[in-house]
């Protein structure tokens, strides 16, 4: 009989508990993080390494780590492979362990794999990849096990304070490598898509984001197949589409339905988060703020916000390691040719944004 009131007074409890967090929180706001491309070269695995022959990329993110752990999720591109040895760069990507780590250290919740450099070490590499996410309780998208695993996994729901969201990734293609089998890998394939996004919508999230690794590599305006693929999206009811790949970026745009009253973010590309790229343009990324706005079954974006960063390089930029830094010239002031540099970036990015974006705010970030 005891036993039987304990359980009892725990489903009382319980529903009691679930029932008073309905009642308390029918509105939440969820802010959403997205950064571009985690890249790896040559040039950073050499300034990772350490004395002892280990190597350490958590200096990396020191600039942006507050900004990244301050939002609710945070999601970044992984173009890199990781594994146990035989390390390298472009054009075939490979980080040790400690590239994962630093990631998980900067505060990045999920990781997206659908990208043309997930193949790069074959099916061992991706298999290795995913695994050490995996044990590191890093949730990742877009590259899978097999079929069973895929359905078990995507679409992707996460939830943070109430609000449900499903995430979609895909990519354009694996510069020519065949998908191995039973890996599976998510191609950007409208029949394929328009399943997942009905699955999606069968899961009841409050919204649906769809983040593509597509579109023209240092091209700053997407093409117009991109664009009409971005459209598509939009009318099979996805919410919200981030964009990577063209390791520069893109416009930003929040699309105003006129019959629904709905409002979509579309960030075409969000450039480089960190990588040994230095050419203009490729040097630099952004970080896009998505502000979702939930009233019990009601979700809206609320707002779109986008903080520029620029990546400093070793020797000449006076730092230790390949360093994102927020794109504001008096963290420089004391080089003249880094400041230039960094200002060339900064100018690029806002006169492209002036003449393109729609309804996207600049920020600043706090270091």
């Amino acid at each position: 009989m005891r036993l039987i009131y304990i359980i009892t007074l725990a489903i009382v409890c319980t529903v009691t508990t679930a029932t008073a967090q309905m009642v308390v929180n029918p509105f939440s706001r969820t802010s959403l993080l997205f950064a571009g491309d985690l890249m790896q070269h040559e040039s950073q695995l050499n300034a990772a390494r350490t004395a002892d022959g280990r190597y350490s990329f958590s200096p990396c993110y020191k600039y942006i780590e507050k900004e990244v752990k301050g939002a609710d999720i945070a999601i970044a591109n992984l173009e890199t492979t990781i594994g146990s040895n035989r390390f390298g760069g472009y054009p075939s990507f490979c980080a040790p362990d400690s590239f994962l780590y630093a990631a998980m250290g900067a505060g990045f919740d999920i990781l997206l794999f659908a990208n043309n450099h997930c193949l790069d070490r074959g099916k061992r590499g991706a298999l290795r990849t995913m695994q050490m996410m995996d044990s590191l309780g890093i949730i990742h998208c877009g590259v899978y096990r097999d079929s069973t695993d895929r359905a078990q996994r995507y679409p992707l729901i996460v939830e943070r304070k109430g609000t449900r969201i499903a995430i979609l990734n895909y990519t354009y293609g694996l510069n020519g490598i065949p998908v191995p089998a039973p890996l599976v890998v998510n191609l950007i394939d409208k029949e394929v898509m328009a399943k997942d996004i009905e699955r999606a919508k069968k899961m009841k999230p409050h919204c649906i984001i769809a983040c593509m690794h597509w579109g023209d590599e240092y091209v700053s305006l997407p093409p117009k197949h991109i664009k009409e693929l971005a459209q598509w999206l939009v009318e099979q009811g996805v919410d919200h589409i981030i964009g990577n790949h063209p390791h520069v970026v893109q416009p930003i745009e929040v699309r105003n339905d006129s019959t629904t009253a709905k409002r979509n973010a579309i960030v075409y590309s969000l450039g480089n988060l960190v990588s040994g790229m230095y050419a203009r343009g490729r040097d630099g990324g952004l970080l896009a703020r998505v502000e979702l706005t939930r009233v019990y079954d009601l979700c809206w974006l609320s707002a779109l916000k986008y903080a520029l960063t620029w990546v400093a390089r070793p020797g000449r930029d006076g730092v230790a390691n390949f360093t994102i830094m927020p794109a504001d010239t008096s963290l420089v002031h004391k080089n003249a040719a880094t400041r230039e540099k960094m200002q060339q970036f900064i100018e690029d990015s806002r006169r492209l944004f002036r003449k393109h974006n729609r309804g996207a705010e600049e920020y600043m970030i706090t270091p």
